[in-house]
Formats: structure tokens, sequence, C-alpha cells
């Protein structure tokens, strides 16, 4: 008999200083609380229980959908479909994605299936202002309005997203066969051309057998906008600094909900594990190459997590086209495409040619 779900359904609440009633935000690289004001510290209990994976069948069968949820306040960006939500005094608020502004009487409550685990920031606002300002300040033909966008850090955000990671045991029964290289001396061309190469050629034999093994996080993006996705370039984090998911670490930043439904994410999922089976079967044939003609993959004991992952986020716009500007949260990377000024380049064009032009009248003049 299988034990009683316990629900743990809750609301997400505001944390406030307890010497003047600010809001605490989350300090990037501790475990922390920070009044603004006053300086008050807080710390965020760690939990001993590792994080906890939730039987997948049982949110794929809609079961148990209200199990381990949590009400929280929803944005929805109409212009990018993001939906968003902050933890933090509405101030002057605009998409972290396409900076359109987000009307706060339009925040609604809505469930979501609580993260097992928050990767914290390890990077403070500031400091990933100076990136994204030190990243413009080396480009080339950077227009001029990109490097006036770098003075205010207001337009880097610290954006949580939405992660599905799946755990699985995997077994593969398949057959395929292995290929041996080897060669041979051939003699090509004729009289003085005439020569000796070697050539190879692959000797193959049948293989069949099973491969097993445990599939560990498989890490699949849980949103997804008409626009502005974190590219693949900012998006290795190292899961070992994941923590028991605790709301403080949300204090005072933009969270993404997932859009990707948990059913999507175990299809993408289902994808890499039968690219991780094809590798371990080809390590299994063994040889110099290898063909795989059928594959038989059965997953079981499936279990999943929604987590949450740190990238900051710098939005411009140039020519009536928005930019963005990544930068990971734990490890500082970025990455964007940047647009270039097409005066600044026409000008160093026109600058070479009157150069060459003058060098030219001074070598006639000269001769």
């Amino acid at each position: 008999m299988e034990p009683k779900t316990t629900s743990t359904q809750t609301s997400e609440r505001k944390k406030s200083c307890v010497n003047c009633g600010a809001e605490l935000t989350y300090e990037p690289g501790t475990d922390l609380i920070t009044c603004d004001y006053c300086g008050h510290k807080e710390a965020i209990e760690q939990s001993e229980q590792l994080f906890q994976e939730l039987e997948l069948h049982k949110y794929l069968q809609q079961m148990g959908a209200q199990s381990h949820s949590m009400e929280i306040s929803m944005l929805h960006c109409k212009n990018c479909g993001a939906n968003q939500h902050v933890e933090e005094s509405y101030k002057s608020l605009h998409c972290v994605y396409c900076t359109m502004p987000l009307i706060i009487e339009d925040s609604y409550q809505e469930d979501w299936i609580v993260p097992g685990a928050v990767l914290p920031f390890q990077l403070d606002q500031k400091k990933a202002h100076h990136v994204f300002k030190k990243w413009v300040d080396e480009l080339w033909w950077a227009p001029n309005n990109l490097q006036r966008a770098t003075i205010n850090p207001e337009f880097t955000k610290g954006l949580y997203v939405p992660y599905w990671t799946f755990d699985a045991q995997l077994v593969a029964d398949y057959q395929g066969q292995r290929g041996d290289y080897y060669y041979v001396t051939k003699t090509v061309g004729s009289g003085k051309n005439k020569r000796t190469v070697q050539e190879r050629r692959t000797s193959w034999s049948p293989a069949a057998g099973t491969i097993n093994g445990f599939v560990d996080d498989t890490l699949v993006k849980a949103t997804k906008q008409r626009g502005s996705q974190i590219p693949r370039e900012v998006s290795n984090w190292s899961l070992d600094g994941l923590k028991t998911f605790d709301t403080k670490y949300l204090a005072g930043y933009v969270t993404e909900k997932y859009t990707i439904p948990l059913k999507d994410g175990h299809l993408e999922a289902n994808k890499e594990a039968e690219k991780i089976a094809q590798n371990w079967i080809r390590r299994d044939i063994g040889g110099d190459t290898q063909r795989i003609s059928t594959i038989d993959m059965r997953l079981s004991e499936e279990t999943f997590k929604h987590i949450l992952l740190p990238v900051y986020i710098s939005s411009y716009n140039y020519n009536n086209k928005k930019y963005n500007f990544f930068v990971n949260g734990q490890t500082g990377v970025i990455y964007g495409k940047r647009p270039y000024s097409f005066w600044k380049i026409f000008l160093a064009v026109l600058a070479v040619i009157i150069i060459i032009v003058l060098i030219t009248l001074v070598a006639q003049y000269s001769g």
C-alpha cells in the first residue's frame, strides 16, 4: 500500500526586516538575506534532507497535482509571453526579457510545482553589470547608445530560470555491428607517377548485448518565449551547488514560471536518454566504428525535480531591434549578440580610404 501523499501547498510571502520593516533580499554567494537599508542579516536555514525527487508518473497522470505546490503572484508579459514572479517591491517594473512595462494591477495568483532545489546567485548585480560593461567596452564598432546603456546597473536584472531535471534507470537491448579498421597496400598511377598507398578498409562483425545504468539530472529548459532564449553559451551551471529550495533565495530577483509542461519536458528528456543509450552502446560494441540497427530502451524508477538556475540579463534596443546580453549568475560567463554602428564603420572605412589616397599622392609628388 502506497503511503498517503501529504500536501505541501503554501503561499509565498515577502520577507520584512525586523528592525525597519524594509524588504530583505538574498545576498549572492551566501546563505543570508540582507536589509539594504539598515544592514540587518538573517540566515537561511539549511535543510538536512536531500533534494526531494518526485515520482514522475503520478504527475504525468495528473495525480497529486496540488501536492508539493505553492501559490505565487505572477505577471504575464503580453509582448514576449514570459511569466514572471518578482520577489521585491514593485517600483518601475519591466519585463526582464523584452523591457516592456508590466502592469502591476494585472498580477494574479497561480500554483506551481514547488522547485525541489535552487542554485543561488554567486554574483551580485554590481559584479554582473561590471562583466557586461567590460564586455561592451572591448567591442569594436559598438554604437554609442549601447555604451551609454552600460552606465546604469538597473538595466542588468537577475533572473531565476526554471528547468526540469529527470533521473531514471536505463536498460537497452541492442543489435548492431562492430567495425575494425585494417589497411591494404595498393599500387596506383603508372609510369613515373606509379606509387603504393595504404587504403583503409573496415571488417564488420555482428554485435548484440544489453547496457544499463543510471541517467542522472537530465536538464531540460522549462520555458519558451517568442524570443530571447537563454543561449547555450551561458547555460553551463555546476549543479553541485544546488540548495534545498527556500523562497528566501528568490528575494530581490525575478523568477520565471515554467511554460513547458512536465509532460513535454519528459519527452525531451527521453530524447536525451536515447542519445545517452546510443553512446553507451557504441562504447559497449567497441572497435573503431559502430553500426546500431535496433535499440529496445526501457526507463524505470523515473523521478523529476523542478529547479531554478541563475542568470543576469541586460536588455537594450537599437534601431527598433532588441538585443539581450546574458551573464551566468554562477560563473560570470557572458554572451550576447551585439549591434554594429553603421556610422563608426563608415567613418573608419572613409578614414582608411583618405589615408591611402594621401599616401598615393605623396608618393607621386615625391616621384
